[in-house]
C-alpha cells in the first residue's frame, strides 16, 4: 500500500509533468490553514477517514476551501473509504496506487464541474442582483426622490456617495445605478472596507504581485482590476486608513494604480460608488478622513432615507420579501393580514429595511397558517401603538413646543421608559436626555407618567 508520503510525491510528479503548479503539505492541520489563507484550483487529500480525527480534518478542509473541489486518495484495502470520503465532502475519489491517466482524468473532471458550478452561481447571482432592486420601488415621496436621482446619475461617469443609516439599502441603490448605466454588462464588484483587515485592504483593492508579502505565492488581481469596465462599490468607506485613502484618490484622479509589490502601472476604467453610515464631514474635521478624497467622492450624493421616513413603502417591501423568501426557502407563499401590516407600519424599525427583511423571514418560517396575523409578529412590533390623537398639538404652536409635546406624549405611552421612547422618536437615548433637560421634562427613575413642568420650572 502506498504511504501518504509516497502518494504525495507520486501525485506531485504526475501533475507537474502535466503542467500543474503543485504545493504539498504533510501536516493535515497545516493543509487546512493553507486552504483558508490561499486560493487553490483543487486539493488532493489523503488521510484516514475511518478515524474521527480524519473525518474532522476533511470537514474542516471543506469549510476552509469555500467551493474548491477536493479529490480524496483512498486505499484499496479499505472498501469503505471511498463512501466515507464522499460523505465527508470530497467531490470525487481515486484509488491508490495512482494511475497517471486516471489522476489527470479525475482531476480534470472535478475542475470542469467546479467551473460549471461557478458559472451557474454567477448567473443566478446576476439574476438575483437585478431582481433585488425591486425593493427600491416606492410609494413614499422621499424614496421616489431617490429613484429619480438614480435615473439622473446612472448614465454619468461621476463618482457617487450614498449615505444613510445602517440597513437602509445603500448597496441596492449602488446596484441600481450600475444596472441602469451603460456598464450593466460589466461586473458590479462590492467590497466592505470595514470587513477587511487594514494590512490586507490594499491587496484587496489593487491586487499583489507574487512574493509581495508572506503567503503571496501567485499574482492576484484586486477589486479594481476585476471591476474593469464596470462599477466598484466601496461600502463603509470611512473605515479606510490614511494610506489607502491616498492611493484611492490617485486611482480616482489618474485611473491607474500599481499592485502591491509591483512597479508597473495598471490602467482601469471603473466607476466608483462609495457608501457610508458615518458623518464624513465630521471625520474630515477630525482629520481622520482626507478632505480632498471626500470632495472627490461626493461629486454626486444620494441620501437613502431610513424606513421610518418611508412608511408607505412597507407594504410593498413586505410583499416583495414574502415572495422572494418563499421562493428561496421552497415555502408556500403566504399573505399578511391588514392588522399585521398596520403594526409593521407603526414600528420605527431602527435596523431599517434589513431588520424588516429578517423579521419577515423569521415569521415566514415559524408561521403555520396561510395568513400571517398580528400575533405572529415579534412582541416589540405588536406592542407598538400609534400616538394618541387628542390634545397637545395645535395650530400656532412653535416647532419647539410641538417637539416638547410629542416627547411628553411618547413618554406617557411608554410609561417613562427612555430607551423605548427614544426608539419610537427615532433618536438616540443621549439626544432624548438633552431634550428632556432643554424642555424641563422630569422623568422619575420609576416608571410613572412624566411631570409636565413648565419651562419656567427649570
Amino acid at each position: 500500500m502506498a504511504s501518504p508520503g509516497t502518494a504525495r510525491a507520486q501525485s506531485r510528479q504526475m501533475l507537474e509533468d502535466a503542467g500543474y503548479t503543485v504545493r504539498t503539505e504533510s501536516d493535515p492541520a497545516a493543509a487546512v490553514r493553507l486552504a483558508a489563507e490561499h486560493r487553490y484550483d483543487a486539493v488532493l487529500f489523503h488521510t484516514d477517514l475511518q478515524s474521527a480525527r480524519g473525518a474532522d480534518r476533511m470537514r474542516s478542509l471543506k469549510l476552509a476551501l469555500a467551493g474548491t473541489p477536493v479529490l480524496a486518495l483512498c486505499s484499496p484495502s479499505d472498501p469503505i473509504r471511498p463512501s466515507n470520503a464522499l460523505r465527508h465532502g470530497a467531490d470525487d475519489y481515486l484509488m491508490l496506487p495512482l494511475d497517471r491517466h486516471e489522476l489527470r482524468t479525475r482531476l480534470r473532471r472535478i475542475l470542469e464541474m467546479a467551473e460549471l458550478d461557478s458559472r451557474v452561481a454567477y448567473f443566478q447571482d446576476q439574476v438575483s442582483k437585478r431582481t433585488s432592486t425591486q425593493t427600491l420601488k416606492a410609494q413614499s415621496q422621499s424614496m421616489q426622490n431617490v429613484l429619480e436621482r438614480i435615473d439622473r446619475v446612472a448614465p454619468m461617469r461621476s463618482t457617487v456617495l450614498v449615505v444613510g443609516e445602517s440597513g437602509v439599502g445603500k448597496e441596492l441603490v449602488a446596484r441600481s445605478i450600475h444596472f441602469k448605466s451603460t456598464r450593466t454588462r460589466a461586473p458590479f464588484i462590492p467590497l466592505n472596507c470595514a470587513a477587511i483587515p487594514p494590512n490586507l485592504i490594499e491587496s484587496e483593492l489593487f491586487g499583489h504581485e507574487r512574493g509581495a508579502f508572506t503567503g503571496a505565492h501567485v499574482r492576484a488581481r484586486g477589486k479594481f482590476e476585476i471591476a474593469h469596465g464596470g462599477s466598484l462599490f466601496l461600502d463603509e468607506i470611512g473605515e479606510l486608513g490614511s494610506e489607502s485613502q491616498a492611493k484611492l484618490l490617485r486611482v480616482l484622479d489618474e485611473r491607474e494604480f500599481m499592485r502591491v509589490g509591483g512597479d508597473r502601472s495598471v490602467r482601469v476604467d471603473v466607476r466608483v460608488i462609495a457608501a457610508t453610515n458615518a458623518d464624513l464631514e465630521t471625520l474630515v474635521r477630525d482629520r481622520s478622513f482626507r478632505e480632498d478624497l471626500y470632495y472627490r467622492l461626493k461629486v454626486v450624493t444620494i441620501r437613502v432615507p431610513p424606513l421610518r421616513e418611508r412608511r408607505p413603502d412597507i407594504p410593498h417591501l413586505v410583499e416583495t420579501f414574502l415572495s422572494e423568501l418563499s421562493r428561496a426557502n421552497a415555502i408556500a407563499l403566504k399573505r399578511i393580514s391588514p392588522e399585521a401590516l398596520q403594526a409593521m407600519q407603526r414600528h420605527t424599525w431602527p435596523g431599517n429595511v434589513r431588520e424588516l427583511k429578517n423579521m419577515v423571514e423569521s415569521i415566514l418560517v415559524s408561521s403555520r397558517t396561510e395568513i400571517i396575523e398580528i400575533d405572529d409578529l415579534p412582541q416589540e412590533i405588536r406592542e407598538t401603538r400609534s400616538l394618541p390623537r387628542s390634545g397637545g398639538i395645535a395650530a400656532g404652536m412653535t416647532l419647539a413646543e410641538m417637539e416638547r409635546e410629542l416627547i411628553l406624549r411618547t413618554l406617557e405611552q411608554t410609561g417613562g421608559n427612555r430607551t423605548h421612547s427614544a426608539t419610537l422618536l427615532g433618536i438616540g437615548v443621549r439626544t432624548l436626555q438633552r431634550k428632556l433637560h432643554t424642555y424641563g421634562i422630569d422623568v422619575p427613575s420609576t416608571r410613572r407618567r412624566p411631570r409636565r413642568s413648565s419651562r419656567h420650572d427649570k
